[in-house]
C-alpha cells in the first residue's frame, strides 16, 4: 500500500501557514506500515488541484488531501475530486442535515453557502464530521481511493484516526509498521559522520530491501541527526531491530552521540550531572538567559540546576560575580564569571558566557567573539574561545549549544 499526501490551499504556497498537517499524516502512515513516497502542496485552483490528484492516483494506491472543504468560493477540493473521478457533485441529504445541526448546536446562524459542504462526488462516502461542520470524503477511483479531509488540524486528525486509517488497513493485504529512531550528534561534521558510517550503510544496502536504512539530517546549531528506519510486521520486532542498529552506530560514532529522537543537549547534560551527583550554576552575558530557558524546559531540572545570574550589564559582573573591573569580553572575565556563578549559586559547577553578539563590535572585539568559562570542582577553571559567524540570534544560540556540549564532553572525560 502506497499513499500520497496533497495539502491544498494558496496560503501554504505563500508561506502564510506552515503545513504541519502533512507531517502528522505521514507519521501516522508510517506507524501503520503504509509507505508515503510523495507529498504535494497546491493552491486553490480547480485545474491544478485536479492535475495534482491525477498524477498522485497514477503512482499511488491512496491519496489523502487536506484542506479546501469549507463553504467559501476558494474551497474547491470537492469539485476537483469530482473532475478527476469524472462524475457529478450531488447534495447528500444527511451531510446537509449534519451541517445545519452543527451550527444549531453551537447557537450560530448559518449562511446558505455552508450547505455546499454537503456536496459529494457520485460514488463517494461521507466521513461524519464530529468537531466542526465540513464532512470528509472517501472517494473510490477504480481500485484506488482519494480521502479528503478538512484542513483544520484537530478535525483532520480525528477523521484520519477514526475513518481513514481503518479503511486503509482493510484495503491493504499487508499489515506492518515503519519505525524510526534518530541518533543526535554534536561536534562532528555531516560529511565526516557519513564517511565513518559508510561501511555500515554499504552492508545494509547489500542486505536487501528489508534491511534498515540510514539517513543523515543536518540540523544547524543542534548538530547532525542520524536516522535509522525499519519496516517490520509489528512494533516489537521493529524496536528490536532498531536496538541492534542503534548499538552498531554508537560503536562507530562514540560519545559524539548525545541523545535519541527529541532529547536535547541540555537533557543529556542533565542526565550526566544527575549520574555524577553534581549541580550546575550559570552566569550569562551575551546569551541573556537563553541557556537557563532551555534548561528549565526540562521536567525535573531543579534536581541539578541551581540557577542563573543574567549579568548583562557590566556592573552586575563586577558587583555580583566578582569580575575584576576592566574589559568584560575576555577569557579572564569568562573564568571569573563561572567562578562567581559557582560561589553565588552554591553549585558544584559554574558555567558562563560573555562575548559580542552584534551588530557592533565591543571593546575592540569583532562580532562573533565569544568566551565560555567553566569552573569544575577540584581542578583549575578553563575557558573555551569561539569565533562565530552569523547574525545576533545565531551567535547566541551557537554559544549556548557549544557551552553545553563542551561541559558534557569534559564531564564524560572525568
Amino acid at each position: 500500500m502506497r499513499a500520497e499526501i496533497v495539502a491544498i490551499g494558496t496560503e501554504l504556497l505563500l508561506g502564510q501557514i506552515v503545513d504541519t498537517n502533512s507531517t502528522w499524516i505521514a507519521e501516522q502512515l508510517a506507524e501503520n506500515g503504509i509507505d508515503c513516497l510523495y507529498q504535494s502542496r497546491v493552491g486553490d485552483n480547480l485545474d491544478r488541484i485536479a492535475d495534482v490528484l491525477s498524477h498522485a492516483l497514477n503512482r499511488s494506491d491512496a491519496v489523502i488531501t487536506c484542506g479546501g472543504l469549507g463553504p467559501t468560493q476558494d474551497d474547491i477540493t470537492r469539485e476537483a475530486i469530482a473532475k478527476v473521478m469524472d462524475v457529478e457533485l450531488v447534495r447528500d441529504v444527511d451531510a446537509e442535515r449534519r451541517v445545519i445541526e452543527s451550527f444549531q448546536s453551537r447557537g450560530r446562524s448559518m449562511t446558505e453557502n455552508n450547505l455546499r459542504q454537503g456536496d459529494v462526488p457520485v460514488g463517494a462516502r461521507i466521513i461524519e464530521q464530529r468537531l466542526g461542520s465540513a464532512p470528509g470524503l472517501i472517494c473510490p477511483s477504480g481500485a484506488k481511493v482519494i480521502y479528503s479531509l478538512p484542513g483544520v488540524p484537530h478535525e483532520m486528525r480525528e477523521m484520519l484516526t477514526r475513518a481513514v486509517l481503518p479503511d486503509l488497513a482493510n484495503r491493504s493485504d499487508e499489515h506492518s509498521t515503519i519505525q524510526s529512531r534518530t541518533l543526535r550528534t554534536f561536534g562532528i561534521a555531516e560529511s565526516a559522520i557519513a564517511e565513518m558510517v559508510a561501511p555500515r550503510v554499504e552492508a545494509l544496502d547489500l542486505a536487501g530491501e528489508q534491511a534498515p536504512t540510514i539517513a543523515f539530517l543536518a540540523s544547524g546549531i543542534e548538530g547532525v541527526k542520524v536516522r535509522v528506519t525499519v519496516k517490520a510486521t509489528d512494533r516489537e520486532t521493529a524496536r528490536q531491530r532498531l536496538d541492534v542498529e542503534e548499538q552498531a552506530l554508537r560503536s562507530i560514532l562514540g560519545d559524539c552521540v548525545f541523545g535519541l529522537d527529541d532529547e536535547t543537549m541540555e537533557f543529556s547534560l542533565g542526565e550526566i550531572l544527575l549520574d555524577k551527583n553534581l549541580t550546575l550554576g550559570i552566569a550569562e552575558s551575551l546569551t541573556g538567559g537563553l541557556m537557563s530557558s532551555r534548561i528549565v524546559a526540562i521536567p525535573g531540572a531543579s534536581r541539578w540546576f541551581r540557577g542563573d545570574v543574567v549579568a548583562y550589564n557590566a556592573e552586575i559582573k563586577f558587583d555580583v560575580l566578582g569580575v575584576a573591573r576592566g574589559p568584560v569580553v575576555s577569557e579572564e572575565a569568562a573564568i571569573a564569571m563561572s567562578e562567581g556563578a559557582r560561589r553565588v549559586l552554591g553549585s558544584d559547577i559554574g558555567l558562563s558566557t560573555t562575548g559580542v553578539a552584534g551588530p557592533d563590535e565591543q571593546e575592540g572585539r569583532p562580532v562573533g567573539t565569544c568566551f565560555v568559562g567553566l569552573a569544575l570542582p577540584g581542578q583549575p577553571s578553563e575557558v573555551l574561545s569561539l569565533h562565530l559567524t552569523g547574525g545576533r540570534q545565531r551567535v547566541r544560540e551557537l554559544t549556548t549549544i557549544a557551552a553545553f556540549g563542551n561541559l558534557r564532553r569534559l564531564l564524560l572525560a572525568r
